[in-house]
């Protein structure tokens, strides 16, 4: 049989101490506690928490009474006890000795810290801070610390990069964004930062090695002027691209002002209808009645038409199709507007770059001569970013990945039910939106997934 101390040792997954004592306690709340007092080692003692370099001098005396919250042993908290002294570094100053069973600063072991972080991945802060039984803000602070641990260096992520992608996401309503870059080739974010202008993604610009600042060569992102800036002071080799997303995007915004025109346009013709029908006594077979039936029909189908409009053709369902037929027979301008919204989406589908800014040129040309204001302003924006346009085609990239990105950290945001301190957020988005794995105490490595239960 092992004995008491073993056992401790085990359970807390923690090497280098020595187990002077265990009792139980009851808390305040009535839960039941253990309470394991330890020491370490003495090859282990006395370190710096910073660079982990040994002192055998002692600050100050006596010693710090410290405790550390650990996994719990079967529902009861568990609690290690150490009496832990000062020590003073040279290079950082006084510093608390380091523990190997916690990080700096930290009052949980390195265990539950990486047990809360890989279950804020995929559970609410809430639901956490009452299974773990910690506070709300503290999940956010486990997050932060072990994200530190596993990544001491994070701009380690800026080497070797040559295409990224820029966009801000929002992460609270009223205006609060982040600014996201992203590694086009790993799919991972890079850098992350609050706020969204030139003032904050110049401070990612100047983080960049003047080296590391011409291996860039692609810059993805929306039509913002601040992006365009920024790449031309500070990415001599860089090409600026527009994302075919947000082009379409733009396109699909004119169609939905037209569309919105001509439903108030159809809406005016059915009030009209209803004024004069009110002055006069209605018959079975009055031809203004029906009238009135058509138009009032002719603006629900407008009305409703907003998904018909701004789906592709072959994604359109059978009542969606209807819709558009009708409003192709009814409405001559809002068709002719969604026309011109397909065409110039099919133009990201091409390869040929020659033949892309054929079928470009000849899309402005359509849309200055469409008639339709929307689109007129539409063409003029489209100019301005043509060899940004272009580019896109030629190196055949876009925002798709960053978008699914910004995706993944609204679910996070969504998930948490919203962050306060946006450090810890960010520190979250680092972690979850790169290839760091989360470690599991008692994990193999090789094991990705339950095992079959026979």
């Amino acid at each position: 049989m092992i004995s008491a101390t073993t056992l401790c040792k085990e359970l807390l997954n923690v090497n280098g101490l020595v187990v002077d004592d265990a009792n139980f306690f009851t808390n305040k709340y009535g839960e039941q506690c253990i309470l394991i007092k330890v020491h370490l080692r003495k090859g282990l003692q006395w370190k710096c928490p910073v660079c982990g370099k040994r002192y055998t001098r002692i600050y100050d005396a006596p010693y710090e009474h410290k405790r550390w919250r650990a996994l719990d042993f079967g529902g009861i908290l568990v609690y290690i006890e150490a009496y832990i002294p000062r020590i003073y570094c040279k290079e950082h100053g006084v510093k608390t000795a380091d523990v190997s069973w916690a990080f700096p600063n930290s009052n949980f072991t390195r265990d539950f810290d990486y047990t809360v972080t890989w279950m804020g991945k995929y559970l609410s802060r809430s639901a956490i801070s009452k299974y773990m039984r910690i506070d709300w803000r503290t999940v956010g602070r486990c997050i932060a610390r072990v994200h530190e641990a596993l990544e001491p260096d994070v701009n380690v992520r800026l080497d070797g990069i040559e295409k990224i992608g820029i966009d801000e996401t929002s992460y609270r309503k009223g205006h609060s964004y982040i600014t996201v870059v992203v590694n086009h080739e790993t799919n991972t974010v890079i850098w992350a930062a609050k706020d969204h202008g030139k003032a904050v993604l110049q401070k990612f610009c100047e983080l960049l090695t003047p080296e590391q600042r011409t291996s860039i060569k692609v810059v993805t992102g929306d039509g913002a002027r601040w992006i365009t800036d920024c790449v031309k002071d500070y990415f001599p080799n860089a090409k600026r691209c527009v994302d075919p997303f947000h082009v379409v995007e733009w396109a699909t915004e004119a169609l939905d002002k037209v569309r919105i025109a001509a439903w108030r346009r159809a809406q005016e013709v059915v009030n009209a209808l209803a004024v004069n029908r009110g002055k006069r006594r209605p018959h079975k077979d009055d031809k203004q009645a029906q009238l009135a039936t058509d138009a009032k029909k002719k603006a629900d189908q407008i009305k409703k038409s907003m998904y018909s409009l701004g789906k592709a053709p072959e994604n359109l369902t059978s009542n969606q199709a209807v819709r558009l037929e009708m409003i192709a027979r009814s409405d001559k301008q809002l068709y002719r507007a969604y026309l011109l919204k397909e065409k110039l989406r099919l133009i990201f589908q091409l390869n040929d770059v020659g033949e892309a800014e054929q079928e470009l040129i000849a899309w402005v040309k359509w849309a200055r001569h469409c008639r339709i204001t929307e689109f007129v302003e539409l063409q003029r924006k489209i100019m301005r970013h043509k060899d940004h346009i272009l580019n896109t085609i030629r190196f055949d990239v876009s925002n798709a990945r960053i978008e699914a990105n910004n995706n993944k950290i609204k679910l996070l945001i969504r998930q948490a039910y919203g962050f306060r301190d946006v450090n810890n957020m960010i520190h979250m988005v680092m972690l979850y939106c790169s290839d760091l794995k989360i470690p599991l105490p008692n994990r193999c490595a090789r094991r990705s997934g339950f095992s079959k239960v026979a």
